[in-house]
């Protein structure tokens, strides 16, 4: 009886620490406000330079593209200097829209067939 007793405990307490030891565990979210419009646009810019290295894109589509992003981020610095560093939601959503759009553009114009002239 005392072993049975002795055995359902060591099991509960296997039980318990096994349960504990699983649990999953989370990365912390991202304590930088700056990341998704400065991280979207770093993308971008990359993007923008494969397809110049590439041969993807002409000379003027790269130049009007990267005229979009600065134009976004210059954008983005009026709305945070005017609100403490902060973004609104509203300024958030209208950022990303742009964003959305200069992407599109991109993706366009590097599978539009247009080659540099050499």
């Amino acid at each position: 009886m005392t072993n049975r007793i002795v055995l359902t405990l060591l099991g509960l307490g296997l039980t318990a620490s096994l349960a504990s030891a699983q649990s999953p565990t989370t990365t912390p979210p991202t304590t930088d406000p700056h990341a998704t419009v400065n991280q979207r646009l770093e993308n971008q810019k990359d993007r923008l330079q494969a397809g110049h290295k590439d041969g993807q894109l002409t000379k003027g589509e790269a130049t009007k593209l990267r005229a979009s992003d600065a134009g976004i981020r210059a954008q983005e610095k009026v709305y945070r200097k005017a609100n403490d560093g902060k973004l609104t939601t509203g300024e958030k959503k209208q950022l990303n829209q742009e964003l959305n759009k200069t992407s599109r553009q991109i993706y366009r114009a590097r599978h539009n067939n247009r080659n540099p002239k050499s």
